[in-house]
C-alpha cells in the first residue's frame, strides 16, 4: 500500500506546433481546484493534491491507480509564457497550451490554480485567438454568457 505522503509521478505527453508546446497529464481523483501548475522559463511543475483523506482508512484489495497526490517537473525544449497558459482538467486529464516565447523576450515565472467550471471540470484561460492576446477565464466566461446576436459590437 502507498503511504499517504509519496508523491507519484505523472506521466505526460508532450506535443509541439510553431507556436505551442503542449502537456498532458491524467491525474486521476482530483477536482481542478486540487491542481496547480507552475511555470519558469522552460520548466513546468504540475501538482495535484490527494483527495479523498479517508480513503487509507480502508483496506485495499488492488491499487492500480492513484487519487494523488501528483507531482511532475517537466524541462521544455523551449521558454513558454506561463502568463498566457491554458489549461482544461476533464475526464481526469489535464491539458495545457502554452504559448512558446519570442526570441528574447524576457522570462515571466506564472504560478496558478484551476478555476472550477462544473464539478470535475475545470479551466485557466490566459490568451484566446491565434496573435496570443491576454484575457482571463472571467472574461471568457462572460463572453460566452452573451446572447450570439449580441456577443460583437456592430461596426460602421
Amino acid at each position: 500500500m502507498t503511504s499517504q505522503s509519496q508523491l507519484h509521478t505523472v506521466p505526460v505527453r508532450v506535443y509541439t506546433t510553431d507556436s505551442r508546446i503542449m502537456i498532458a497529464a491524467p491525474m486521476p481523483g482530483l477536482e481542478p481546484d486540487d491542481i496547480s501548475v507552475t511555470v519558469a522559463d522552460s520548466h513546468v511543475t504540475i501538482r495535484g493534491q490527494e483527495r479523498g483523506p479517508r480513503q487509507h482508512e480502508r483496506e485495499l484489495l488492488l491499487a492500480e491507480w492513484t487519487v494523488g497526490p501528483y507531482e511532475r517537473q517537466i524541462d521544455l525544449p523551449q521558454p513558454v509564457n506561463g502568463a498566457l497558459a491554458n489549461a482544461t482538467y476533464g475526464n481526469g486529464v489535464l491539458v495545457l497550451a502554452l504559448p512558446i516565447m519570442a526570441s528574447g523576450q524576457p522570462s515571466i515565472r506564472s504560478e496558478f490554480v484551476l478555476e472550477v467550471i462544473a464539478a470535475t471540470r475545470g479551466e485557466r484561460v490566459g490568451h484566446r485567438g491565434r496573435d496570443l492576446r491576454p484575457t482571463t477565464t472571467q472574461e471568457r466566461r462572460q463572453k460566452m454568457a452573451r446572447p450570439a446576436h449580441t456577443a460583437q459590437p456592430a461596426e460602421d
